[in-house]
């Protein structure tokens, strides 16, 4: 799962299917980003700022998909107000696996054992069971798609899912290398959706990242060996040359996000996903949101960017769609 596919595994999806926004949030536990991480330090005090979020998308007409993880399936309120949106057809929830605080702890905490497809395979398996099961016991829902906390995909993430009936897998953050943190490398990972097996069984829609720039189609190659040296990276975007832009609110302008949707419609992609962190919707649970003015752009983001590729043809989807679209 973590070699990247061939051209015959891209996916197509039905005439009429054009380009499409996804919004997904990996809805989780707030803790301390620059700490250790820990099984016990942590909490879900944002949960009721989901609900502004919500109700915002809703009033956008977008179908948020919420990337449950532990803590946030074994809290009652969060239960209630995700399910909510669920049951009225105005939410989706898929599966995201940190497994630090996903039982069975057998495992050394620490960085390595952070990237769930890192730990051995009967743990992997152990843990994502544990977790489709309490989805399946507090949504009362099948959940299809799954997103490895810190992207951290493993040689056997695959079969675990399929043998879970997962049918979506959405870890894969192209452009992007995590191996010197003892993580996956996704810089020859391509952005447009793919299958990552030969029987069409588990869909991968990955996290999108866009080059911008005069040598954006050369991007991959240089961020690769930049990758150590940032200031060259930073000189190169200051000077329209390259520029890497994820597309999330969470640390990227809304002059950026703009250039990367030019970007991301440019390169034809037929899902655009947009992603951030739940605990990022409150203030002082992430390195993003510190203040009010911050939480207010964020939400100024969404609407900019969601309004920006309205403007250009490209309507928000949701998992249901995607995957009654999908060619098979």
């Amino acid at each position: 799962m973590l070699d990247p596919p061939q051209a015959e595994q891209e996916a197509e999806f039905a005439p009429g299917f054009g380009q499409r926004t996804l919004l997904t949030v990996d809805t989780e536990e707030e803790f301390d980003w620059d700490g250790p991480f820990s099984a016990t330090d942590h909490g879900v005090k944002h949960v009721p700022a989901i609900s502004r979020f919500q109700q915002f998308c809703e009033d956008m007409e977008v179908s948020p998909l919420y990337l449950v993880d532990w803590p946030i399936v074994r809290d009652p309120a969060a239960c209630e107000l995700l399910g909510d949106a669920v049951k009225r057809g105005k939410a989706e929830i898929g599966l995201q696996l940190h497994p630090w605080v996903t039982p069975p702890h057998d495992e050394v905490v620490n960085v390595p054992n952070s990237f769930a497809g890192s730990l051995p395979a009967s743990l992997e398996r152990a843990k994502l069971e544990n977790l489709c099961r309490a989805v399946e016991e507090n949504f009362e829902i099948k959940p299809l798609i799954y997103r490895a906390g810190r992207y951290g995909l493993g040689p056997n993430t695959a079969q675990v899912l399929i043998d879970n009936g997962v049918a979506v897998d959405t870890s894969v953050r192209a452009n992007y290398d995590y191996s010197d943190r003892h993580g996956p490398n996704y810089a020859r990972h391509p952005l447009k959706p793919y299958w990552v097996d030969d029987e069409k069984r588990l869909l991968e829609l990955p996290v999108t990242t866009v080059f911008w720039g005069k040598l954006r189609h050369k991007g991959g190659m240089i961020s690769t060996r930049l990758r150590r040296v940032p200031a060259i990276g930073g000189l190169l975007a200051r000077s329209k040359m390259l520029e890497k832009i994820p597309l999330t609110p969470e640390g990227v302008s809304i002059k950026e996000a703009l250039r990367g949707a030019d970007m991301a419609i440019d390169e034809g992609l037929p899902v655009i996903n947009l992603s951030l962190h739940s605990p990022s919707l409150a203030v002082g649970y992430t390195p993003y949101v510190r203040s009010d003015a911050d939480l207010e752009r964020l939400y100024d983001w969404i609407a900019t960017v969601h309004a920006y590729f309205g403007e250009k043809g490209v309507k928000p989807t949701n998992l249901a769609e995607i995957m009654r679209s999908v060619v098979r």
